[in-house]
């Protein structure tokens, strides 16, 4: 998949896209990285770790979480951005629904655009994405991160999950946007109860009939820590399992909080699924 300056392989090899929040109150590693030296530093740590992406993001989208202005979004993620850009050659994700945090943040050396909406909060997102000529990542999303988890899904999840990808599809391409710089994420955790988050993983498989590449994001996930009664300090293992599901069932990039553990995991399924 070719995006500014390079090109994603995506296929043989899975691809482990590494999270950078610059937020003080995401699920897991709020405040941990919203000072600037601190998320360089993780940034690094993690190519070195195995990450082939690095997805920034300036608002939580946990369930719950209350949306912030555009002006503070911009605020978070930019310097880090314009930094990480002139230190790496890893790609760089921008983590956002807002067209004009994707413009900006494309401006200062991001390559990708993951929208968690879809395409759909913003209807100026996709032509940003066309004009820049950039991948964009679909995901499906019910409601907001407010009201996402009070009403899930009901009864057919998946099918319900890929029209709403295919209408995410039909906005990108219609707006200019290549069908080979798109992928796609079924959202696990966003809107989704714990056994519809299985089934997903469970038939990741048959969203390959929409035929673009696949991503999962599980890392330390509430459906986990549910199953294995864990706090999110303590949902490593299991989500290193749902990687090896995710991986072996068709997944091409897998988003995750843990670079080195979750490089380790995908080496060896990468392996057993092409012997």
């Amino acid at each position: 998949m070719p995006y500014p300056h390079g090109t994603l392989h995506l296929g043989i090899k899975t691809c482990v896209m590494g999270i950078l929040n610059v937020t003080p109150d995401s699920f897991y590693d709020g405040k941990r990285y919203d000072i600037h030296e601190n998320a360089v530093e993780h940034a690094i740590k993690m190519v070195k770790d195995g990450a082939e992406i690095i997805d920034i993001g300036g608002e939580s989208t946990r369930p719950g979480a209350f949306p912030i202005m555009e002006t503070e979004e911009i605020k978070r993620v930019i310097p880090v951005i314009k930094f990480l850009s002139k230190q790496l050659k890893t790609p760089i994700s921008i983590d956002t629904y807002k067209a004009k945090v994707a413009e900006r943040a494309i401006d200062a050396g991001a390559s990708i655009i993951n929208d968690v909406s879809g395409l759909r909060r913003d209807e100026k997102m996709a032509q940003v994405a066309a004009e820049a000529n950039v991948p964009v990542i679909l995901m499906h999303k019910k409601g907001t991160s407010r009201t996402m988890q009070k009403y899930p899904l009901r009864k057919n999840a998946c099918a319900e999950i890929m029209a709403y990808l295919k209408k995410s599809i039909a906005i990108a391409t219609g707006a200019g946007i290549e069908g080979k710089r798109i992928i796609l994420d079924p959202g696990i955790g966003f809107g989704k109860t714990v056994q519809q988050n299985l089934e997903i993983l469970r038939r990741l498989g048959e969203f390959k009939s929409l035929d673009f590449p696949l991503m999962v994001g599980t890392s330390r996930k509430k459906f986990i820590g549910t199953i294995l009664d864990l706090p999110v300090q303590e949902r490593l293992y299991g989500t290193l399992a749902t990687l090896a599901v995710a991986v072996m069932n068709g997944a091409h990039i897998v988003r995750v909080h843990d670079v080195r553990e979750a490089a380790q995991v995908v080496t060896l399924c990468d392996a057993i699924r092409n012997s």
